[in-house]
Formats: structure tokens, C-alpha cells, sequence
């Protein structure tokens, strides 16, 4: 049951937990263990990673372990099994599921680790959610290939309204909806991208990282040059407080997102056609997926 939960909730990795949730869920492993509390704080030695392999192979004997690595986490270890990332305590006693965030840095330290595991991953997200069978065996290698190469899913936006967005970019160039939060790391890094590529962006902010997030969102919208601001806020610099304007489109963006299933950003979204892709994306990448928008039919 514990493996499989640790699987089912690996297929579930592309989600990011919501900053108003606060924690991580954390799961003892054994509750009939003859170890003492282990402390999720660094000790002075260095970690020694053969032991925490051993003492998964104990409490863990069906899930492959292809990496561990308990450097730079503040006393965890992350543990990368196939396209999976988790993490335990030293004692390898605990183990944490969600995602892990520089806060100085603001930068998810797991989305980096995932991409570099498996670049297709967080596109394959969306496919995986279609196929609740695989979701159900909790195993990550079941959708993996099918799921990679699946069309992407589509959203419908008609009903979102023109005042939750900012829009920049040159007027002629390919046509995107990016749903985004400027205190994240793979946004601004998006952003950079976008600029290469000469896209039309429709920018709309969703709050991942809760209060201050928001408040960064309503300057930048309600600021007198809303496409400067935004260029600002990912620039790190600081934002102004305008005059208070109508930031309903911010809600009606968060609420599409939650309707949806968007629980992290970036999330790209082709303005032709509605096809979804989560995830940070390169400008190779971006440009070919926009290429792709379907020609519209003429009428007559």
C-alpha cells in the first residue's frame, strides 16, 4: 500500500502544492521501528548515502533506486526512482511528497530535478490525467511512452475575460496564453524564451505562491504601463503601488486555472487552438509546438 501511494502520488509529480496548503505531507514509513525520532536537520557528518539505500531496500523492497543525493536539501535526501523524485530523512525513517523550494533563490528545486530527469515529463502530464487506469496501478512507466506521445489536451478560453491579462510582445508574432506567477523561477525563465521567439503573449497571473504573489499580480495589472511592470516584477525589481483598478479578471484566471487542474506554472497555452503544455519550455520547443496551431478553415 505505502508503495503504491508513493507511485500514485510520483504520476501526480507535475502538480505543485498549493502555498496556502504550508507544508509538504509527510508519512512515517515504519510506525514499529526500534530507531528514535530522526531529525530533519542536517547533522555535522556527512551523509552516508550507501545506508539510506540500504534502509529503502528495507522499507521500500519493490521501488527501484536509481539515485540519492543529500547534498544542499537542509537534512533531506532526495531519492530519484525512474522518472520519480521523493525525499526522506537521514534515517531514511520519514518520507516527504510534494516539491521542494529554494525560497532565497525562488526556485523549485524539484521541477529542475524532474526536467532534467525526463525533459518530456511535464507534457506528459496532461495525457496521464486522461488515462485513470495507469494512474490507478501507480506505476509511472505504464503512460510514459503513450503519454509522450499523445497530443496535447485542450482548454476552451472564450469565456476568460480581457481584464486578467497583460500583453506584450510584437503584434504579428505567434499568439500564446501563458498562465504564470511572477515570484516563479521557470516563469521568468519562460519569459526570456517568449522574447526569443518574437511571441504575442497574453500573460495571466495565477497566485501559486499565495498572498504575495497576488499583490504583485494587482501591481503589475493595475500599473499604468501593465507590460513594463511586468517585465519589472521578473526582473526582481521593485513594483510601485498604483491606484486601485478592477483585478476580477485575477480571479476569474485562478478560478479557470483550479477548474482545470493547473496547480503549478507555467502553463503555455497555443491562443489558436487551446492546446495545453505545463512546464517551463525552450525556444526550440515553443516555437515548433506554436508552429503546429491548426490553420483556420475558411468560411464560405
Amino acid at each position: 500500500m505505502i508503495e503504491n501511494s508513493l507511485l500514485d502520488h510520483g504520476n501526480g509529480r507535475r502538480r505543485w502544492l498549493r502555498a496556502s496548503a504550508g507544508v509538504a505531507a509527510i508519512i512515517a514509513l515504519s510506525a514499529a521501528t526500534g530507531w528514535g525520532v530522526a531529525s530533519l536537520a542536517a547533522p555535522a557528518a556527512a551523509p552516508d548515502t550507501a545506508k539510506v539505500r540500504e534502509a529503502l531496500k528495507l522499507r521500500l523492497p519493490k521501488t527501484p533506486i536509481d539515485a540519492i543525493n543529500c547534498k544542499g536539501l537542509g537534512g533531506l535526501c532526495e531519492v530519484a526512482s525512474k522518472s520519480t523524485l521523493f525525499y526522506v530523512d537521514r534515517a531514511a525513517k520519514y518520507l516527504v511528497i510534494g516539491r521542494v523550494y529554494d525560497m532565497e533563490a525562488r526556485q523549485d528545486l524539484t521541477a529542475a530535478r524532474l526536467l532534467a530527469l525526463n525533459p518530456d515529463l511535464l507534457a506528459a502530464g496532461a495525457a496521464r490525467r486522461s488515462n485513470p487506469e495507469a494512474q490507478a496501478e501507480g506505476d509511472p512507466s505504464s503512460s510514459g511512452a503513450s503519454a509522450r506521445n499523445a497530443a496535447p489536451r485542450q482548454v476552451q478560453l472564450g469565456k476568460l475575460p480581457p481584464n486578467g491579462a497583460i500583453t506584450w510582445g510584437p503584434a504579428n508574432g505567434p499568439r500564446v496564453v501563458v498562465f504564470s506567477d511572477f515570484h516563479c523561477g521557470y516563469c521568468k525563465k519562460l519569459e526570456a524564451e517568449l522574447k526569443a521567439i518574437g511571441a504575442r503573449v497574453e500573460e495571466r497571473p495565477i497566485s501559486i505562491f499565495g498572498a504575495e504573489s497576488r499583490r504583485d499580480a494587482e501591481r503589475v495589472l493595475c500599473a499604468p504601463r501593465p507590460e513594463l511592470a511586468l517585465h519589472m516584477a521578473y526582473s526582481g525589481l521593485a513594483l510601485a503601488n498604483p491606484k486601485p483598478c478592477d483585478t476580477s479578471g485575477l480571479d476569474a484566471n485562478e478560478e479557470f486555472a483550479r477548474a482545470h487542474g493547473f496547480g503549478g506554472t507555467p502553463v503555455i497555452v497555443r491562443s489558436a487552438d487551446g492546446a495545453v503544455l505545463e512546464g517551463y519550455r525552450p525556444a526550440a520547443v515553443l516555437r515548433e509546438f506554436l508552429r503546429a496551431a491548426p490553420t483556420p478553415t475558411p468560411k464560405g
